[in-house]
């Protein structure tokens, strides 16, 4: 009989190999990973590791007024435990000079994303200097289910030249995590147990924009996994709003996905491979 492989490790196994032939077959010396303290850019730079070895990988933690002293002990534990050369470089200085450098009569209340995105591209930015100098490409930390809603920003932590977990969605990434952390502990337990957040703003979380993960995810995959229409998503039980809001999320963000670096194909549907859409579709226009 054959032996049945667990799920997990093959997912896992597809992505470790894809960032070593991405990073190989492309000359690049090495990877550099802007790490939060999240789980997204925890188990990027596990897998980076594993794909590359310690020597050919480096973490940089990219602080600002928001950050909390929770996300640096958690980036500094993991590459700790990694053996990975570690940056610690706050963009503060340089967010409060791009600040003090817009225009004057905009008011200080600053609409949220503008503030938001800046802090986003003052790292981005930092990231590709380093990658510049030291030859790494920048592995980009995004998952499937914030890049179906455009839970991003462009030139922002979208910045990079791969993105591993593109196509893996955020409930599949925890899983990860908990599977890789069974072989050897790589990723600090702080970093799966605490609540999403982008610290981009005072006491921040993704479920203020966002549904909580698991409803989102199980949105998201009968709407691109399985091709589902509104009506039958609905049928199933979701909120007629929140459906209705997730879709229309999905179908403007077009745009976005296809500007996102690219990265490993592990499911049916991936955006831009098997799911193809036109930017502009205004299918939400009776």
């Amino acid at each position: 009989s054959k032996m049945r492989l667990d799920p997990l490790e093959l997912v896992y196994k597809a992505l470790v190999l894809g960032v070593k032939d991405y990073i190989e077959k492309n000359n690049f010396k090495g990877a550099i990973v802007g790490t939060s303290g999240g789980i997204d850019s925890a188990l990027t730079l596990a897998i980076a590791v594993d794909a590359l070895g310690k020597n050919r990988v480096e973490a940089i933690y990219l602080p600002s007024r928001y950050s909390s002293k929770l996300s640096e002990k958690i980036t500094k534990e993991q590459a700790k435990i990694l053996g990975i050369k570690y940056n610690k470089i706050s963009i503060e200085p340089i967010f409060k000079e791009f600040l003090s450098s817009l225009p004057k009569e905009w008011p200080k209340t600053l609409g949220n994303s503008t503030k938001e995105n800046l802090q986003a591209r003052c790292r981005g930015t930092m990231l590709m200097a380093f990658s510049n100098k030291k030859g790494l490409i920048v592995l980009s930390t995004g998952n499937k289910s914030e890049m179906a809603v455009g839970y991003a920003t462009l030139y922002g932590d979208m910045v990079g030249g791969f993105c591993v977990l593109k196509d893996v969605p955020k409930m599949l990434v925890y899983q990860l995590a908990e599977y890789r952390n069974k072989i050897s502990k790589v990723i600090p337990q702080a970093a799966i147990t605490r609540a999403p957040t982008a610290e981009l703003a005072k006491n921040q979380k993704d479920v203020d924009d966002l549904p909580p993960y698991p409803i989102l995810d199980e949105i998201l995959k009968r709407y691109i996994e399985l091709n589902q229409s509104i009506k039958k998503i609905i049928a199933a039980g979701f909120n007629k709003t929140l459906v209705t809001k997730i879709i229309n999320m999905v179908n403007n963000n077009e745009y976005k996905r296809r500007q996102a670096a690219p990265g490993i194909k592990i499911t049916t549907n991936a955006f831009g491979r098997e799911r193809r859409y036109p930017i502009t579709s205004r299918f939400d226009k009776k």
